[in-house]
């Protein structure tokens, strides 16, 4: 018979827990709480979501059947309940886990920071790179009737920024589905997540020039994919040698209207045919000094 340790149990031994308890504290999450501790609910929600439970009644089931394995698995609750697990998750503050979530993401950034760059982006010299990008979840509206999305539908957004040095999510934030996509730049800016330096990767959706000076003035960078109805003023145009699938590399200023106003610094255009799919890609970013084709490498 194996009695080495359960999967599970090594998996949960890298959690933190003494600054788990100065969360839970801080948030006093455990008030008046006798069984069912802030740990067995985080212990239950890390197996649900590990194993691919689909219900609570799917969690209670599961964990019922391994009753015997609680106190190995790191429970010291007598038993799980699908009632008592959605009182949990009603009452107690979300905040604690979002601490707790911060707290790992700062750690797992340390261990990565020195991971080895694709060798296509070995001219940012270690510098930060963040992708940016949503996704909507639909849900069933006469469950979530506080988030309205289409007439018989409801949804949320979920806005993450993800530092591509190990896939490390560093901001999330969760929206109704109506919420525009361009409005989390303006999270980002307010909280303190635009870092001098930093490239922030993002398509098209998040054009919005008053926003992307706000990151020029913070002295980051931005790559993303120009609008086709764009109108720029031509002020440099440069060769990009015998690059495959390299077309153009022009610094222009904006000739509209509003967006002159905007954005008034110069922007650099490079234009990119894929010889795979034969797509041309006309990516805009305020960064002058990197190679072309590291700028078309960057959005890949």
């Amino acid at each position: 018979m194996h009695s080495g340790q359960l999967v599970f149990a090594q998996v949960m031994a890298y959690l933190p827990l003494k600054a788990f308890s100065r969360m839970v504290a801080a948030r006093r999450a455990q008030h008046k709480v006798q069984d069912f501790s802030c740990l067995d609910q985080f212990l239950v929600l890390a197996f649900a979501q590990l194993t691919a439970r689909e219900s609570l009644r799917d969690i209670e089931i599961n964990l019922r059947a391994q009753r015997k394995h609680f106190y190995h698995m790191g429970l010291r609750c007598k038993t799980v309940s699908r009632n008592t697990l959605a009182n949990a998750s009603r009452v107690r503050p979300w905040e604690v886990f979002a601490d707790l979530a911060h707290h790992l993401i700062k750690t797992a950034r340390v261990l990565y920071a020195d991971e080895p760059t694709n060798s296509e982006l070995k001219a940012l010299m270690g510098a930060t790179v963040y992708a940016l990008d949503s996704t909507t979840i639909d849900l069933c509206l006469s469950l979530f009737n506080w988030v309205p999305f289409r007439t018989a539908k409801a949804a949320v957004k979920l806005h993450t920024l993800i530092d591509l040095k190990g896939s490390i999510p560093s901001f999330i934030h969760i929206s109704d589905g109506k919420m525009h996509d361009v409005k989390v730049l303006d999270l980002l800016c307010e909280q303190g997540y635009i870092e001098a330096g930093a490239f922030y990767v993002m398509d098209k959706a998040y054009v919005d020039f008053a926003r992307l000076y706000k990151l020029h003035t913070a002295r980051a960078f931005f790559v993303t994919r120009a609008k086709g109805n764009m109108q720029t003023d031509l002020i440099q145009t440069f060769s990009v040698g015998n690059k495959i699938g390299l077309v153009s590399d022009h610094h222009v200023r904006l000739a509209g209207v509003l967006s002159k106003l905007r954005y008034p610094d110069p922007l650099r255009c490079v234009t990119f045919i894929d010889v795979e799919t034969g797509k041309t890609f006309e990516f805009l970013t305020n960064n002058f000094a990197l190679p072309a084709i590291t700028i078309c490498a960057l959005y890949k």
